[in-house]
């Protein structure tokens, strides 16, 4: 998902309120790592389905609700800014994560993409935005920690999850950077527009890339995109919207470094994965990268 600018708080939240939207967004966007693994494991078409449909029927249902609700839709001159956006965030960002995910863990994949806060650090600086020295130190830990796991470890074995795992965060950050203070419509309406797009898409590139559904899914592969629609897509960042909207930007967007630890856990737990010692190695040092650019930013502001 994309990362909406964030409004001031405009009254303060029940801590109740507050630890459930931040355990959505921990515990479900964590999960969904297991819930593509699981998709793809029931021979669910990785970008036909798996990344693009669940993205057409999250944004179909959120478009209709919202457009109920009396909310306006994009104009004509948001739509282009929409179709990059999503192309970056949910085409590349996303399809070349679940693609990854043919070749490699859940747990991995989601080590990978916590290095998008270090590239979008990178990218903010390009764009004249001053970093202080605890951000540079971030920077710096994140690229050895994104260097130590490329170098090495499981993704050598795999050329197709190391390349579609690089490329994903840094596509993910780059979006989310190119599209601050460009005209969008209101948070919500932009997410349900770039998921319908994004997921077009993706089920074209699938379509390309010969993917097809050639007999009726297993009920557990269903169920995992469901899963993915609903609760990853819809649900959960229905829950960020609102953290960016009542907390700090810094607690909100925390998800970053606890989603890969989730994701490990329940990889192991459940998927029965394992990680070798350079991989573990390397996680912990491209999640204390992206600590210490939170950590920094909170300090700075």
């Amino acid at each position: 998902m994309s990362s909406p600018t964030p409004a001031p708080a405009t009254a303060p939240q029940t801590g109740l309120a507050v630890l459930i939207a931040l355990l959505l967004v921990y515990v479900v966007w964590g999960s969904t790592y297991l819930g593509i693994r699981i998709a793809l494991d029931h021979g669910m078409p990785p970008l036909l389905v798996t990344s693009g449909l669940r993205f057409v029927v999250a944004g179909s249902v959120m478009f209709g609700f919202l457009r109920l609700r009396g909310v306006a839709a994009p104009t004509r001159k948001q739509w282009p800014t929409i179709m990059v956006m999503a192309a970056l965030l949910l085409g590349m960002g996303n399809g070349l994560v679940v693609l990854a995910e043919t070749t490699v863990s859940s747990g991995l994949a989601a080590v990978a993409v916590a290095s998008m806060p270090v590239w979008m650090g990178l990218f903010g600086m390009l764009r004249g935005q001053r970093a202080t020295r605890g951000e540079w130190i971030g920077i710096v830990l994140g690229f050895i920690g994104v260097v130590w796991l490329n170098a090495g470890g499981t993704l050598t074995g795999s050329p197709l999850g190391l390349v579609c795992l690089l490329v994903a965060p840094i596509a993910w950050a780059f979006g989310s950077v190119w599209s601050r203070g460009r005209d969008l419509p209101s948070p919500f309406m932009a997410a349900a527009s770039q998921m319908l797009c994004g997921g077009v898409l993706i089920m074209l590139a699938g379509a390309l890339r010969g993917e097809r559904i050639s007999a009726w899914p297993p009920l557990e592969g269903v169920l995992a995109v469901s899963y993915l629609a609903v609760f990853g897509s819809v649900i959960a960042f229905t829950a960020y919207v609102w953290l960016l909207h009542n907390v700090r930007p810094a607690l909100a967007g925390s998800y970053a470094y606890v989603n890969p630890v989730i994701a490990v856990a329940l990889g192991a737990w459940l998927a029965h994965e394992r990680f070798t010692a350079h991989d573990l190695g390397a996680m912990a040092v491209i999640l204390s990268g992206v600590v210490v650019i939170n950590l920094a930013r909170v300090r700075a502001k």
